[in-house]
């Protein structure tokens, strides 16, 4: 699991080829600190698994390579990337540390793109203090999203400010803005987003249709007077 409060801005150092999956290798010196084998990092949303060996994570390269199968090329906008860019990146949260996000699983609902990019006011020193981002919404997750909820963009986790049939918009401060890839992000680039979990089991424990019944058929209608071992 993990918050949504990225770490590091790292960067695509190369990706090699694998029949229809693929090897990326990645910069990130401060998520690489105490990286070991196996251990899960979100890149751009999406949970990966670090397949270094021990040695070479020890080797102090700052970078690390994982494992990305076709179904997450075809899911997410990682078979997008190209050596040289850059990338969101975020380790597994730890238990007893602060959420400071909302719980995010890494995993992929969608793809959207960026819609537009509105400034808001300056500051005295005529700094941006805000500015609202629109991406598209794909229909299959248009009902898990509700304002002031919260949605994950490309692993960075964020607060719906309209939720419209077919899009959304966020607004993301200075510091978001200069932390994360979002703050360069262009019209028409492609996102990866993850609805917030809390949705799907609610709508699942709602959804009676869904859930076979637990219950036999052949209980009986009236309970025994006695049981085995009763005294009487």
């Amino acid at each position: 699991m993990f918050t949504g409060i990225i770490e590091e801005l790292g960067e695509v150092v190369s990706i090699e080829e694998i029949g229809d999956s693929s090897r990326i290798r990645l910069r990130g010196p401060l998520v690489c600190t105490d990286a070991g084998h196996g251990d899960s990092i979100a890149v751009n949303g999406v949970c990966l698994t670090v397949v270094d060996s021990p040695e070479q994570l020890a080797a102090g390269t700052g970078e690390f390579s994982a494992d990305v199968m076709a179904e997450t090329l075809h899911r997410s906008s990682l078979g997008a990337l190209a050596p040289g860019s850059r990338v969101n990146l975020e380790r597994a949260m730890a238990l007893g540390a602060r959420l400071g996000g909302h719980l995010v699983q890494g995993h992929v609902d969608a793809t959207g793109t960026l819609l537009s990019r509105e400034p808001g006011d300056l500051d005295a020193e005529g700094k941006l203090r805000w500015e609202v981002l629109r991406f598209s919404l794909p229909q299959g997750i248009t009902r898990y999203l509700v304002e002031k909820g919260s949605i994950t963009v490309d692993g960075v986790s964020l607060t719906v400010v309209e939720a419209a049939i077919d899009s959304f918009t966020v607004s993301l401060i200075p510091a978001t803005l200069a932390l994360t890839t979002l703050g360069t992000k262009q019209v028409g680039d492609p996102v990866n987003l993850e609805v917030d979990v809390l949705a799907k089991y609610v709508e699942r424990l709602l959804d009676q249709r869904t859930l076979p019944s637990t219950l036999p058929t052949d209980l009986p209608t009236t309970l025994p007077t006695a049981f085995p071992g009763d005294a009487s």
